[in-house]
């Protein structure tokens, strides 16, 4: 069975501290408020230790490359690869100098991670300066350098090579973040998988694997968790593979989602 966890970023300062993008180089790529880096701290030990329950563990990272997204993955890659047992690890409260085994996973950028690239999403203030941004973020080793050492995936390709073009649309953005989910999967068919995105990447693995379903809340670090069986090919050398569809198997609010069946317009940012 392969799992996909996809968790939304932590608490984000400007929405803590309304004037903080008026005079800010990036103005779309705020930081976590300490209280949002202490959340992806504690909801990484969440996802290990349950996973830990059902007998499987995270073996890939992959991020969306706005700052908020790479905080809350470096705790959550942290949270995963702490010495301490799975027990010891939930009454630590503080990610700093806690020994870490790297070898457990690897972490890469992807860029189809990304906030939805439009100004509902982002605010008038980066509406105004996007359509001349041609570069929104630094380059990859920069991007790269919040992770544990011996965590990066220097091998690794992204899906989308680049940040998405600006002022897609809302049912753009969702189905941009269901293909990547799915393309993601695909391409690590035989390891589990941990997405850290935005609110509408995690809304869209609820609404797009189990149709029908309108998405009401996701709350800073929420996450859902996806399943499908994925097998061999019998004496394909190539690696080529079979999978069923996947089931989600978050129920609503228990991870932080709440969601009904009632097909409405949804929007987190």
């Amino acid at each position: 069975m392969q799992r996909v966890v996809v968790m939304r970023h932590g608490d984000r300062l400007d929405q803590a501290e309304p004037i903080w993008p008026a005079n800010k180089p990036r103005p779309w790529d705020p930081p976590l408020t300490d209280a949002g880096l202490l959340r992806a701290w504690t909801v990484g030990k969440r996802i290990r230790a349950a996973a830990a329950a059902d007998g499987w563990a995270v073996h890939r990272v992959l991020v969306s490359p706005f700052l908020r997204c790479r905080q809350t993955a470096a705790r959550a890659v942290a949270a995963l690869c702490a010495v301490p047992d799975d027990a010891a690890l939930l009454a630590i409260e503080d990610a700093a100098n806690v020994p870490l085994d790297t070898s457990r996973l690897k972490v890469s950028i992807e860029y189809g991670l990304s906030e939805m690239m439009n100004t509902q999403a982002m605010g008038g203030i980066v509406g105004k300066v996007a359509p001349g941004v041609s570069k929104w973020f630094p380059d990859l080793p920069e991007l790269e350098a919040i992770f544990p050492a011996g965590t990066i995936d220097h091998s690794a390709e992204p899906i989308y090579p680049g940040v998405p073009k600006w002022e897609e649309s809302i049912l753009e953005a969702r189905s941009r973040y269901a293909s990547v989910i799915k393309a993601l999967a695909d391409k690590y068919p035989h390891e589990n998988l941990l997405l850290v995105t935005h609110g509408e990447g995690v809304g869209a693995s609820i609404s797009y694997f189990e149709m029908g379903l309108e998405i009401y809340d996701v709350e800073y670090c929420a996450y859902s968790v996806l399943e499908r069986k994925v097998s061999m090919k019998p004496g394909d050398e190539q690696g080529a593979f079979t999978a069923d569809s996947f089931k989600v198997l978050t129920k609503s609010g228990t991870t932080g989602i709440q969601y009904a069946p009632v097909s409405e317009s949804w929007f987190v940012g």
